[in-house]
């Protein structure tokens, strides 16, 4: 994805609220087909990843970004931000 539409993006997340929690269960295929359904709904989805996922947030950022085949377009603090073309 280009840098341009990724800002773009961004811009219109800052709007968005979390509809999508990750909690101490971690990844599970719920997540990833909730996930995968609001992506092709709305496009553009921010994830939260609660206090008790005690995983790495990057990492975990982009495995949800490649089991959803979607684009990660940020991790700020403990939110990410999904999107599909």
């Amino acid at each position: 994805m280009e840098k341009k539409t990724i800002i773009e993006l961004r811009g219109r997340a800052q709007q968005l609220r979390p509809s999508v929690q990750v909690g101490k269960d971690g990844i599970t295929p719920a997540i990833i087909d909730e996930l995968s359904r609001q992506l092709k709904k709305n496009k553009l989805v921010k994830v939260r990843l609660l206090s008790s996922f005690e995983a790495d947030r990057h990492e975990s950022a982009e495995k949800l970004a490649r089991v959803s085949s979607s684009v990660l377009v940020e991790v700020r603090g403990k939110t990410v931000v999904l999107a599909r073309d």
